[in-house]
């Protein structure tokens, strides 16, 4: 029975449902975290009768057909990227973007990863830089005499040297944005590489036109709506139930068959 098969892809499917809906959940307090969806396709249809096709020598047309659907297959997982909301946090080297841009990184291996997360840290070198000690392009050292470190909306990078008044430009924070940020390839820790899908990223500075600018002592939180998640997971838990009982269902025609004599 085409049921049985049927029924599998429905639960398989709702068990994808359910991881990213549980991902999501998992990164609610991961800072600009931002929540997946899942998205899914109808599976081929087997044509038992072909709508258009020739019903009679008089050249009458079938109108409607008979089309047996043979189930559901995930598509893709869906990244939405709208803002979350930002957190005021007093620490200099706190960073949110507020509008479109990513963050620059240089990776060990010398490519360029990118993220919203704008929790940077001094290494021992005075370069600015991510939790794993990956350097923010584009910057140089802050010295350690340096009483203050301000970061201005267009992303500037200038710090007070004691018995100065002129503050000392450290750099020029400049970010990236691209055609389908859906289309970046997530590696991990916040980081996220370019893809063909994503197309190739335009850099410029915050602030300018199509570019967010730099919020100083913030953090971007994550754009998980709990409430949302949770009602996502009962429907998702719902449907894994339906498509389990189409199996059962299923089952039960098959035995009832296997009894005739």
């Amino acid at each position: 029975m085409r049921a049985l098969n049927i029924g599998a892809t429905g639960m398989l499917a709702q068990q994808t449902n359910v991881e990213v809906i549980s991902n999501n959940i998992a990164n609610m307090n991961t800072t600009a975290y931002t929540r997946r969806r899942a998205e899914f396709h109808d599976l081929l249809y087997q044509n038992l009768r072909r709508a258009g096709s020739n019903s009679s020598d008089t050249g009458t047309i079938v109108p409607t057909g008979v089309q047996l659907g043979l189930g559901v297959k995930t598509a893709a997982v869906y990244r939405i990227t709208e803002q979350g909301s930002v957190t005021s946090t007093n620490n200099a080297l706190d960073l949110a973007i507020q509008g479109k841009g990513y963050f620059q990184i240089d990776l060990p291996s010398g490519e360029t990863a990118y993220t919203r997360d704008g929790a940077f840290q001094l290494s021992p070198n005075g370069e600015i830089v991510t939790h794993d000690g990956y350097r923010v392009t584009g910057l140089g050292a802050i010295p350690t005499n340096a009483e203050s470190i301000t970061i201005n909306p267009t992303g500037e990078v200038l710090y007070k040297i004691d018995g100065q008044t002129a503050l000392v430009n450290a750099g020029q924070i400049q970010t990236a944005i691209f055609p389908n940020d859906a289309g970046l390839n997530a590696i991990g820790d916040n980081y996220l590489t370019e893809t063909a899908g994503s197309g190739a990223p335009t850099v410029g500075v915050p602030g300018s036109v199509g570019f967010g600018t730099i919020l100083q002592g913030y953090l971007e939180s994550s754009n998980v709506n709990v409430v949302s998640e949770i009602t996502e997971l009962i429907s998702a838990q719902r449907a894994y139930e339906m498509n389990s009982k189409v199996i059962t269902t299923s089952d039960e025609m098959l035995s009832t068959i296997s009894r005739m004599k």
